[in-house]
């Protein structure tokens, strides 16, 4: 790195000045006063050195990015564990180096870069900037690169690496996080998110390179090489042409006088909804004024997530009601979730979990695929998936109809590299999905997909008008077949880590060391799973059969009334997430019973395990 007291070197004059005393923080700040070509957030670093905020300087420059169940994502800023100009080109240095080791044929293939519309002024980062970076870094070294001339959905990454044959992709966003962060969301040439070992081993070769090389800030590369070529004509009219394979009823579709409100929540979906929905012949959905443009403060809702429900839907629920419609769908601000309301007929609106949609997603694909199979199709070909913190919903429709279910660990790049696999072997995949309001219907794109998903529930309710239903009873009527599943699921906010791991390790440790509880208040518990130890109760030689997930805490709780509950900490939040679910036969109807025995259970739950007081946790604000 060199030696970071050379003379009449402008930041070995501040660092000689200014010196923390601590050599292991002075190397790291001679490296960012002199890597760093951002004026921003160069001088964030230099502010802080004269104003000797040491603790802030060791947290900023002391610590790298790791991937989590999304890739890398931090808030916007200045430091080594931040996104920012330096941190994406030093990520994209070890991809280029990874990719170049894995792929003999990466300079004749290529890379795909897309970005959503987040930007920080007092850094001066955007995700658009941080594209161009990216881009910049494999140009100079000879790499084609496919870089969106404009922002686009995330699932139109993963969709265009498969279909330009590209190494591998990546997204800059942040999806439904809050304005302060971005990210760095990375596909491989599967389509699937990327897994473990390549996550460790690029992360091996990011530390490896973390100099900038010759032209990796030359983002005017952009626009001169040769090299670069704009895929978004080609790929929105690809997609929204294999689109049509999920649609079934386009003729019913093209009658309809059923209306749909749409938001994109200030981010990428407003055109790209559009578009799906003309593909599926409807009239376009009305969107929200307000909320139509990308706005990186997302200046209308106190946090850009759809999944908070009722209260960041406002402005589209009182549109709908002025507009006559009955159906909102709300698409996160990268459009890879989607979130649905329908008024019912006492005139309040029901926002759906993301467990109610999969329910009534995975009847409407396995009816669909029914009614149009040939006639030697076999349905032990088929095949459904979740999350293993997701509803069993679908377990519950495999078992009665014939198809294969699976679950997987949390995240999509669990799924998505699970589809791969079973497409490869032959097999046929109908929808997978992630509580979390992610899902993906067929399998052009081996990702959640909030676009295709918007247009295949507009295309369900029209179909379920024609018989004068609503979702909302198809739902139930989805329960008394193949019976009630219940959930419910939230959080706590925690920003500590070492109160996160004590809650875990507690639970480890019950009533002695390696020891789990054996009951929760007055609940009495069958089986205990922990992912992160690879321990299982139920199984003979107590192993998880999911694969075991040391970076993160998960711990899944069976009870003896046939209630599951899992406690895990959020891949890419400071949150601790409780998921619990009754699982009732199709002959125990009796709701209010199965919801009164949930709610009690979750109180317990709380009480007893995450200890919220004693913790200092914070109550999700609702």
């Amino acid at each position: 790195m060199g030696d970071h007291r050379e003379a009449g070197d402008v930041n070995s004059n501040l660092l000689i000045t200014f010196s923390t005393g601590d050599l292991q923080l002075d190397k790291a700040i001679w490296q960012w006063l002199t890597w760093d070509k951002n004026p921003k957030t160069k001088e964030q670093i230099e502010n802080l050195l004269r104003n000797g905020k040491n603790k802030e300087l060791r947290d900023r420059l002391c610590h790298r990015l790791t991937f989590g169940t999304a890739g890398l994502r931090s808030a916007m800023g200045a430091g080594f564990c931040y996104i920012n100009d330096l941190t994406v080109i030093q990520s994209t240095q070890g991809m280029y180096k990874y990719l170049e080791k894995s792929f003999p044929d990466f300079k004749q293939r290529g890379f795909v870069v897309g970005y959503d519309t987040r930007g920080q002024i007092t850094s001066s980062c955007s995700s658009l900037r941080l594209a161009k970076l990216t881009a910049a870094v494999l140009l100079a070294k000879g790499v084609p690169v496919y870089l969106f001339s404009r922002y686009v959905p995330t699932p139109f990454v993963p969709y265009a690496v498969q279909q330009l044959r590209a190494v591998a992709g990546v997204m800059i966003t942040a999806s439904h996080n809050r304005k302060e962060d971005n990210g760095y969301k990375v596909y491989w040439e599967n389509g699937a998110q990327i897994t473990s070992p390549h996550d460790k081993e690029i992360l091996k070769c990011i530390e490896e390179c973390v100099e900038p090389w010759n032209d990796s800030w030359n983002e005017n590369l952009v626009e001169s090489s040769p090299l670069m070529r704009d895929p978004l004509k080609e790929i929105c009219a690809s997609y929204m042409e294999d689109l049509k394979r999920i649609c079934y009823h386009r003729e019913l579709n093209t009658k309809s006088s059923l209306k749909f409100v749409h938001t994109s929540f200030h981010g990428v979906g407003h055109d790209y909804v559009q578009l799906a929905f003309q593909a599926f012949g409807f009239q376009p959905p009305i969107p929200v004024p307000e909320q139509k443009d990308p706005d990186p403060d997302f200046s209308t809702v106190k946090c850009p997530n759809p999944e908070e429900g009722e209260s960041v839907l406002e402005l589209s629920l009182r549109l709908a009601e002025k507009e006559g419609a009955r159906v909102v769908v709300a698409t996160d601000p990268d459009a890879d979730r989607l979130a649905v309301a329908e008024l019912q007929k006492n005139g309040r609106w029901k926002v759906f979990t993301g467990n109610e949609l999969a329910a009534l997603f995975g009847w409407w694909m396995f009816t669909c695929w029914k009614e149009n199979c040939s006639k030697d199709a076999d349905v032990k070909n088929v095949y459904m998936l979740a999350t293993t913190v997701s509803s069993k919903i679908l377990k519950a429709i495999a078992q009665k109809e014939g198809f294969h279910f699976e679950d997987t660990l949390p995240g999509f790049k669990s799924i998505g590299s699970r589809v791969k696999n079973l497409l490869d072997s032959g097999k046929e995949v109908l929808f997978a999905f992630e509580e979390s309001i992610g899902f993906m219907c067929g399998t052009s794109v081996l990702d959640k997909d909030g676009v295709s998903a918007a247009v295949v529930i507009a295309e369900m309710a029209a179909y379920l008008d024609t018989k004068s239903q609503m979702l909302a009873s198809q739902l139930t009527e989805i329960y008394k077949m193949y019976g009630y599943h219940i959930s419910k699921t939230s959080y706590f906010l925690c920003y500590d880590p070492p109160t996160i791991k004590r809650i875990f390790e507690r639970l480890r440790n019950f009533t002695s060391p390696n020891s789990y509880p054996t009951v929760c208040g007055t609940f009495s518990i069958l089986d205990i799973r922990d992912v992160t130890t690879g321990y299982d109760s139920s199984q003979p030689n107590k192993k998880s059969v999911l694969p075991v997930s040391k970076n993160s805490q998960m711990i899944t709780f069976t009870f003896q009334n046939g209630c599951v509950a899992t406690l895990r900490t959020s891949g890419t939040e400071p949150k601790i997430k409780y998921y619990a679910e009754m699982c009732a036969p199709p002959e125990q109807s009796d709701t209010v019973f199965l919801e009164e025995d949930l709610q009690n259970l979750i109180d317990a739950l709380i009480e007893n395990f995450l200890e919220p007081s004693k913790n200092g946790l914070i109550w999700r604000s609702v």
